[in-house]
Order: structure tokens, then C-alpha cells, then sequence
């Protein structure tokens, strides 16, 4: 079955959603942000290690892709994530990352020890 032309943008639009995920830093900000409510790019900045430019081109992506959204308060920028379902998204793509090591013990254990995400309602974990 080929995509036809209405249905190309959308596929698109969603092949544009998995680039913004394509990066590590970028799902570690995503599992940050799914963490709170908000996060100022402060916090982002010392719970990620990067550079205030790196953190700031990673953050960028995110809200161009509609991952993110952001909110200045005075001197301070906040970040939260667009909608509940990109951290089910993360939610997921972990359990998936644990099927995917299972077979691999150094994999496993290390993927064990990741940062919990939190449980998100609706959610099949």
C-alpha cells in the first residue's frame, strides 16, 4: 500500500516527531520534564551536564517539534512537556528498551539502574 498525498504530510509530521526524539540528550530532557510539571532550563542544565548553547539547540528541537513548550518568568525560563502522552511515549519506548537488552546482561542492569519514569495514568505499564 503507498501513502497517497493527503496521507504523505502526516507521515511527515510523524517521521519529524521520532527526529526530535533522535538523540539521547534529548529523551534524557523529555524523562526530566515528564518527571514535573515544569522545569527551569537551570535544573535541565545541571541534571543534563550540557553547555547552556547545547542545552538550549537540544530544547530548540524539542519545541519546534512540538515536544516542549516553554514559559518565561521574569529571568527564568520553564519548560513542560506539550501533552501527557509523550511521557506514556517514554513510558513505552523504556519497556521496549528492556525487551530489546533482556538477552544482554551488562544491557539490562544498566538499563535497570536508568532514571525511573514516573507512572503515567492511562499508561499499560
Amino acid at each position: 500500500m503507498s501513502i497517497s498525498q493527503r496521507q504523505r504530510p502526516l507521515y511527515e509530521v510523524k517521521a519529524n516527531l521520532f527526529k526530535g526524539l533522535a538523540h539521547p540528550f534529548r529523551i534524557r530532557i523529555l524523562e526530566l520534564l515528564s518527571t514535573e510539571p515544569e522545569v527551569s532550563v537551570a535544573a535541565l542544565q545541571a541534571a543534563t551536564g550540557l553547555e547552556a548553547s547545547h542545552l538550549s539547540q537540544h530544547l530548540s528541537v524539542l519545541r519546534r517539534h512540538r515536544l516542549v513548550v516553554s514559559e518565561r518568568r521574569a529571568s527564568h525560563v520553564f519548560y513542560r512537556l506539550t501533552d501527557p502522552a509523550v511521557a506514556r511515549l517514554l513510558a513505552t519506548a523504556r519497556e521496549l528498551l528492556l525487551e530489546v537488552v533482556a538477552d544482554d546482561g551488562a544491557l539490562l542492569i544498566d538499563a535497570r539502574s536508568l532514571p525511573r519514569i514516573p507512572e503515567i495514568p492511562g499508561s499499560a505499564r
